[in-house]
């Protein structure tokens, strides 16, 4: 069962505080796909009344000569956020983000790194500014970008500290803790462990970890995917789920004691299951979303179910962000033929989160 069916009739005005009626979306790594995706989304989406309008922060001459050399009928126009739904309709509204592009198509540099975290760090302004109502993001390259510097393990990370420091008002105090929900009709998964080696994960592991992201988890689903009893099922860390602790004891030492702790909790939470057992057709009817042990368990069933259409959202944050389920693809980022079908999903998931968000806070 879906979180969120797609909502192919809702109306192209997702918030109604601030006037924030437009989704702000990030330029990514300029080498790779992600402006050919901006252009190809604006095709499929700028003539129907019921999608939703996007800005990109990025360079707009760099999207004009990409359209040009694609072959892409895409006005490009350079505006401010507040006229970027009147601009959507008729061309593809660019919030400047100015600068020299350094690479090639496939070629990333590290001189592009300080622009594509800005057009990121935009985005979080203008929201927190209430000038968009959810980001979206472009692809990055994180070895691109920590060999510039770039402090951070990902995307995730990085708009945690953004949130941190923009939103500190708001937050009183209280600390941002990113979850990563990859989220598509078929299947919706989180990563208790992200960007970490495989060999840490044991060592990372832990109660405390569990339990924090699972009632984020909980709460954020509730909140913005209009789930009032989400379920929550866990998978084990060892094979066969440890099988009694014959082939370790993480299942028995700290996932299960987490797992009772969230039912006292009032939390619908259930396993832990062997990891291989939980995502065929049947079991995945029984449970709302996967609370899997690392990345790749994670990662690997919803990539092999819905490549295409696999949105990253990311739970935790005083913001709505939504992403694409995949990389830069520099492979292919001068042939012309990216795939918009992940982007144009992200855009629809975080307008219809937006929309969801802001009726419970009327409601509320």
């Amino acid at each position: 069962m879906p979180l969120l069916s797609k909502d192919k009739t809702a109306p192209a005005v997702i918030a109604e505080t601030g006037g924030a009626r437009v989704l702000a979306l990030t330029r990514g790594d300029p080498s790779g796909i992600g402006s050919e995706l901006a252009l190809r989304a604006w095709l499929a989406l700028h003539d129907d009344p019921a999608a939703p309008a996007f800005f990109i922060a990025a360079d707009a001459s760099h999207l004009q000569s990409l359209a040009e050399r694609f072959g892409l009928p895409v006005p490009v126009v350079s505006c401010a956020p507040g006229e970027a739904c009147n601009v959507f309709r008729s061309a593809l509204p660019v919030v400047a983000v100015p600068g020299p592009l350094h690479g090639g198509l496939g070629q990333p540099d590290i001189a592009d790194a300080p622009a594509t975290l800005r057009s990121i760090e935009l985005c979080a302004e203008l929201l927190h500014a209430g000038e968009a109502a959810a980001m979206v993001t472009n692809p990055i390259a994180k070895d691109v970008l920590q060999r510039a510097g770039f402090a951070h393990p990902g995307h995730t990370e990085f708009l945690g500290e953004l949130a941190q420091r923009l939103f500190a008002k708001e937050l009183d105090g209280a600390s941002v803790r990113p979850v990563m929900l990859l989220w598509s009709e078929e299947l919706a998964v989180v990563p208790i462990t992200i960007h970490v080696p495989l060999a840490d994960v044991p060592s990372l592991l832990n109660f405390d970890l569990i339990v924090e992201t699972a009632k984020i988890v909980a709460r954020d689903l509730t909140r913005r995917f209009s789930l009032p009893a989400p379920r929550l099922a866990f998978t084990g860390l060892n094979p066969h789920a440890g099988e009694s602790g014959h082939m370790g004891r993480e299942e028995i030492d700290i996932i299960a004691p987490a797992i009772a702790q969230l039912r006292r909790l009032g939390i619908d939470a259930r396993g832990p299951f062997p990891a291989d057992t939980m995502f065929h057709n049947a079991a995945r009817r029984q449970y709302d979303v996967a609370m899997c042990m690392y990345h790749d368990q994670a990662l690997i069933p919803i990539k092999t179910l819905a490549f295409e259409t696999g949105v990253n959202v990311t739970l935790g944050l005083p913001y709505i962000r939504t992403s694409p389920d995949h990389g830069t693809a520099f492979d292919i980022a001068a042939v012309g033929k990216a795939d918009p079908s992940s982007l144009i999903a992200a855009l629809h998931l975080a307008a219809k989160i937006a929309r969801t968000e802001a009726a419970t806070s009327r409601t509320a």
